[in-house]
């Protein structure tokens, strides 16, 4: 396949997907009090928010509680999975321990093809006797495969909560993707609001790099999730980089998991696609985070 193409397909998702035009549009909210607390209720009058600079009136508030369900997607195969399997191994147990209790986990690992290590499951001891079985595999990392696999499991989840996908991988394998594949990752993505998140180790063969596809789809797929792309030079570095993610993914769970739904009745007159929207809290709350799907990374 040739993955240059995929940069357009995640650009061309992204500038055909204008807001409908209508007489109100929908802002999710994270706010907290002064201390820093998450606050339990909101009036009508607690948030003003603008579109396009000129003020719009909130017409009703509802908390919602969407908490992360995070998938751990791990590249077992000879890229990460020999010689830095230790290091990967203390990479995931660090990501796992800066997440709060209570957060559901799936662990796959990718080589030969997608593998449950762990099923979904909040069990901490559960979880870190799992990383503990990550074990080798002499094939190479199926990446494209597994992303697939995972945003399925997640448009097939019907449950309130937020999905946040953290892949971990090489240049050695999906050295043929298949482009209905790739396709259906970006249809998920478009259909479904997510958080994707790619790690992968360069790797060169005869003195080239290695792994075009994963670099391709990976940034492709992050740019468009408003995840993070890391391209790393050496393993060593998912000691420290994996518990920033999990850190990361945290920080997005405690907002996530304490918001506010406004719906919001457009500024008189105003008429198209919903233009620039922000918003302000009253003396004594603090608006930590604005979204329109969500999503507060």
């Amino acid at each position: 396949m040739r993955v240059k193409l995929l940069a357009a397909i995640a650009l061309s998702l992204c500038v055909t997907q204008p807001a409908r035009a209508q007489s109100q549009f929908q802002v999710f909210a994270s706010v907290v009090d002064a201390a820093g607390t998450p606050v339990t209720a909101l009036a009508l009058t607690d948030l003003r928010v603008q579109e396009g600079g000129v003020e719009a009136r909130v017409v009703s508030v509802e908390p919602i509680n969407w908490p992360v369900k995070l998938q751990l997607l791990v590249d077992n195969g000879p890229g990460l999975g020999g010689p830095n399997l230790q290091i990967l191994r203390d990479g995931m147990r660090g990501l796992l321990n800066a997440l709060p209790e209570g957060v559901e986990v799936t662990i796959v690992t990718t080589a030969p093809q997608p593998r449950f290590l762990v099923r979904a499951t909040t069990d901490r001891k559960a979880l870190i006797d799992g990383i503990g079985r990550v074990s080798p595999d002499e094939s190479g990392s199926r990446f494209v495969e597994s992303l697939q696999e995972a945003t399925q499991r997640i448009e097939r989840d019907k449950t309130d909560h937020f999905p946040v996908i953290v892949s971990v991988t090489s240049g050695v394998g999906d050295f043929d993707v298949l482009e209905r594949d790739v396709n259906r990752i970006f249809e998920r993505l478009r259909r479904r609001p997510m958080t994707v998140h790619v790690v992968l180790l360069s790797m060169t063969r005869g003195g080239a790099l290695i792994g075009a596809n994963q670099t391709q789809v990976g940034m492709a797929v992050t740019e468009y999730t408003r995840g993070r792309y890391e391209n790393i030079a050496a393993a060593t570095r998912l000691n420290s980089l994996l518990p920033e993610l999990g850190q990361q993914v945290a920080a997005g769970h405690e907002k996530q998991s304490h918001q506010f739904r406004l719906t919001v009745e457009r500024p008189a007159g105003v008429k198209g696609d919903v233009g620039q929207v922000s918003a302000g809290a009253r003396p004594g709350l603090v608006l930590r985070g604005l979204s329109m799907d969500g999503r507060h990374d």
